[in-house]
């Protein structure tokens, strides 16, 4: 059986856990020196995955910024860039969004009931791939390993985060606490209510708390739970 890629969720947030406010600017909540370590994280990964809603509101080219890492890479017989992959369970995509066509290859995992609007809308410019009937994170997973993919980083949205750790799926997680306060109710959360593994008594394991300016990294290992 192959196995499945080492997952990675992540986030950059406020002290009051948003990912952004309301505002159609995205919110900056790291710093510089945090948003090269980010970079780092995507050179050490086969594979960057982001919800479909985060690419429309977002519209990110989702690269590995540094010449010098990318460069390692390719010095180490891997792609110049991480394999950028999508989910999409209504198949509402948009062709002329900047993550189609900056980097190398492209993936979109969808349901049998998209998969014709899917590949009409974009045309060749990524793989697609249905998961069945409903998107089944398991079976993602199964088939970014049967791909290759040994270490997956996942950076949202929401809704992402929530379900792989919700089906503790999830191997390591990398929060970044930005010393902001969003508080509006209609902003969106590094993570949603869910029947969490373990309930609200349950401990992760924290690997590693440090200060990157005003930013705190926080690295908690979520299945290790005590």
């Amino acid at each position: 059986m192959t196995a499945r890629p080492y997952v990675l969720l992540s986030a950059a947030t406020s002290v009051d856990g948003y990912l952004d406010d309301t505002s159609p600017e995205r919110l900056l909540l790291s710093n510089a020196e945090d948003f090269d370590r980010v970079d780092e994280v995507r050179a050490s990964c086969d594979a960057i995955l982001i919800g479909a809603t985060t690419m429309r509101k977002d519209n990110p080219r989702l690269l590995v910024n540094s010449g010098e890492r990318r460069a390692k890479r390719l010095a180490e017989g891997r792609p110049e860039y991480p394999l950028k992959v999508t989910v999409t369970a209504s198949g509402d995509l948009d062709a002329e969004l900047k993550f189609w066509h900056f980097g190398d290859q492209k993936l979109v995992f969808t349901v049998d009931s998209a998969i014709d609007k899917v590949k009409a809308t974009l045309a060749g410019l990524a793989d697609v791939v249905s998961v069945g009937p409903e998107l089944d994170w398991e079976l993602v997973l199964d088939e970014l390993g049967r791909r290759g993919v040994g270490r997956l980083m996942v950076e949202g949205g929401g809704t992402l985060h929530t379900q792989l750790m919700a089906q503790n799926l999830a191997d390591e997680v990398h929060l970044a606490v930005a010393p902001l306060l969003v508080g509006q109710a209609d902003a969106p959360k590094f993570l949603a209510a869910a029947d969490y593994p373990g309930g609200s008594t349950s401990r992760m394991r924290l690997l590693e708390a440090s200060a990157i300016g005003d930013v705190v990294l926080l690295r908690y290992a979520p299945k290790e739970r005590g």
